[in-house]
Formats: C-alpha cells, structure tokens, sequence
C-alpha cells in the first residue's frame, strides 16, 4: 500500500512537471511571438532606465557609493531587476486563473500550475538574459567564484517571494475583480520603498523601521553585498531574503488552498 501511494505521488509530480513546461513554453511563445529581441526584453528595459536614473541622479548620489558613477549604475541595475521580476512574475499571475477558467471548467487540472508557470517564465527569461550578466558584474567586483554561486541565493528568496504572492493575488482576482487597478499602487509602493535610484542610507530614522515590510528589501541588499562589495556573502543578508520567501510562500499557499474550492463557481 505504502508503495502504491509512493508510485501515485511520483506519477502526480511528474504529470504536474510535464504540464509545468508545457504552459511555461506556452506563455513564453505568446508573450514573444513576432518580437524582434524576445525574451531580452527584460535585460533591455533595466538598461535604459539604469542610463536615465543614472543620468538624473547618478551625480547626487554617486558619493552614497564610493563616489564612483559606475558604482551607482551597477546598484540601481540590481535594484530594477529585482523590481522588474518582481512586477512582471506577480502582475501576469494575478491573471492566470481567471484567464483559464475555460479550460479549468472543462479539465481537471492543479488550479495554482497556472500562477506558478507565470512565475517559471520569467525565471526562464531571468536566466538566460539578466542572470549571466549578474554573475558576470559579481565575477568581475569580487574575483570569486564562491561569491556568484551566493548570488543564486537571494534570488531563490525573490522567487519564493513573487510565487506566494503570485498565489495570493491570483486567488482574490477571483473574488474581486478591481483588485488589478489596486495592485498597480501596491507595485508602485514597492517600488518608491525599495532603494532602487536612491541609496537606503538617505531615508529618515523614522521611516527606515517601516521599509523591513518590504520583502523586496532583503533581496537588493543581499544581492548588492555579494555583488558589488568585493567581500565574501554576508550570511545575515542572505537569511532574511530567504526567510522572508520562505514566509511569503507559506502564506501564499496557505491563502490559496483556503479559498481554491470556491474558485469553480466563479470562473
């Protein structure tokens, strides 16, 4: 009996897998089809507005890091494409249930494969366009090897931290269907709280305490320790980014098996 049960499990993740990759090359193959760059958009976006932050602040800012322009580039770069992924991976998952409701009334599927395939597609595109560059620009700063294998760290945490919220927030679209014009200012908030363009140290005493609810916070800062300060990973760091997934993904989970039962006679 143990055995059986066993062998079930096994062949329930392997179906769950297969399906997995199947969406994942679907998404990817809609959102790029006819594009001229592809999955590089992502790269390019973070680029252009590195260049322009950079333009408008870099001067003001640049003594927050060394007094070094490029210091600052390379901060506000890792800082925007923490945020891009962020915003990306949770805004198109917000839609993914509701969006296949159709199917999801005609076949028996795992309801939140469609949440988390949203959020493997842009891991797909982080991977193979932003990360390289991360692992390059951290190879170059710290002259480790130990410190680009670190760098896979903080970015399991913003992983986990986009899939919990991507499971939340694709459940109550369910129930409330305004909840993408409130998730625009929930993202815009996030974003004018994590110290993108602006180095943390500039933000009040007062107001800093209040930036720990960011989740995003951890992440920018572990990545920029381990990428930009030519010293070894700081474990500190890298434990509050991946506790805060490890949170994030827990009550994203929980939130959604709570409510998935009452999903089929809304869709």
């Amino acid at each position: 009996m143990l055995q059986l049960k066993t062998l079930l499990k096994e062949k329930e993740a392997e179906h769950y897998w297969e399906l997995l990759r199947v969406l994942v090359a679907r998404n990817l193959k809609v959102r790029y089809r006819g594009s001229l760059l592809g999955v590089y958009w992502s790269l390019l976006n973070p680029l252009l507005m590195t260049g322009v932050y950079t333009a408008i602040f870099g001067t003001a800012f640049a003594s927050y890091y060394g007094n070094s322009i490029l210091n600052y580039v390379l901060a506000v770069f890792t800082g925007l494409v923490v945020i891009n992924f962020f915003s990306a991976s949770t805004t198109q998952a917000l839609w993914s249930v509701v969006n296949n409701g159709a199917l999801l009334n005609k076949i028996c599927l795992p309801v939140n494969i469609f949440p988390v395939s949203m959020v493997t597609a842009n891991i797909f595109q982080f991977s193979i366009g932003v990360f390289p560059l991360l692992a390059i620009m951290t190879l170059v700063n710290s002259r480790s090897l130990v410190n680009v294998i670190a760098l896979v760290l903080p970015l399991i945490g913003l992983i986990l931290v986009c899939t919990g919220i991507s499971l939340l927030v694709s459940a109550l679209f369910v129930f409330f269907r305004d909840l993408p014009y409130f998730y625009e200012l929930i993202v815009f908030m996030l974003w004018l709280s994590s110290p993108i363009f602006y180095p943390a140290a500039i933000v009040p005493a007062s107001v800093r305490s209040l930036l720990i609810l960011n989740p995003l916070m951890p992440v920018i800062e572990s990545i920029r320790q381990i990428s930009l300060s030519g010293a070894m990973p700081d474990v500190s760091f890298i434990g509050q980014s991946l506790l805060s997934g490890v949170i994030f993904l827990t009550l994203g989970l929980t939130f959604f098996r709570s409510l998935q039962h009452s999903f089929m006679d809304l869709l």
